[in-house]
């Protein structure tokens, strides 16, 4: 499950184990290397004619460093610094500027688009984390400007699906070994979901764990949200990969 952070105070975050601990981010790419959901997102910059592009929650950088090779003016922002680590030796990262943090904590920019993807919109867990990004994406867009993200679909029940039987991967890494991964629901709260995400290094039979949890916000409070925001909703896309699961949210920051 990608885009998980935590809470720490009433807006900033910081990264989960899964994306802050060395050893995870070295093989976070390796157990999931199938991204072929950013095609969507590629081709959504193109669509918006974007040339200045702000990756809200970047990770591993493969969004990022895909924009900077075909001349995007990108900058990625990550509360993770193992994760920044590893997206800075990628092909293209020389052209990405990197950034250590938040949308809060962005210096001033003017960009053409913002993106959230893989589901980072639902890391943010109080509506004062949530609101505070909104705001932080909004100041740094152009009149405007868009910002677009996807969030899954609560109806669909995703959760119900991250079992250590549906999700069990094993993957023999370079340089590393043999690595197990799973992932498990721990509890359901209303709209908010804690799972653990489990990985075995098999060369030295060492087991980290890594508790994160999704908010799970439905099409109206997303809606209203950026209504409140200050944003002009133009249009929600039923995610062209994964339809009926996740929504594709388009914002614009008023001219």
């Amino acid at each position: 499950m990608s885009g998980a952070v935590s809470r720490t105070g009433t807006i900033g975050v910081v990264a989960d184990a899964i994306f802050e601990d060395p050893r995870l981010a070295q093989v976070y790419d390796p157990l999931d290397p199938d991204r072929s959901d950013l095609h969507v997102y590629v081709a959504v910059v193109d669509e918006l004619g974007a040339l200045s592009v702000l990756d809200i929650g970047c990770g591993t950088g493969t969004f990022a460093c895909i924009l900077a090779q075909r001349g995007i003016d990108v900058t990625a922002v990550d509360p993770a610094s193992a994760s920044l680590d590893v997206a800075r030796s990628k092909p293209g990262a020389e052209a990405v500027r990197w950034l250590h943090g938040d949308a809060t904590t962005l210096p001033p920019l003017t960009v053409d688009a913002a993106f959230m993807t893989a589901n980072v919109a639902q890391v943010f867990i109080t509506d004062d984390e949530w609101a505070a990004t909104l705001r932080a994406t909004r100041r740094a867009l152009r009149a405007g400007g868009w910002l677009v993200f996807e969030t899954r679909d609560p109806a669909a029940r995703a959760w119900e699906q991250w079992t250590p039987e549906l999700t069990r991967t094993v993957v023999d890494v370079t340089c590393v070994g043999v690595v197990e991964s799973w992932e498990e629901v721990t509890r359901v709260s209303g709209d908010l979901v804690t799972f653990k995400s489990m990985t075995a290094f098999k060369a030295d039979d060492v087991v980290l764990e890594s508790v994160s949890t999704l908010r799970f916000r439905d099409q109206p409070n997303v809606e209203a949200s950026l209504v409140q925001e200050g944003f002009q909703l133009s249009e929600v896309r039923d995610a062209p990969d994964r339809p009926g699961r996740e929504l594709v949210f388009f914002a614009r920051r008023p001219q």
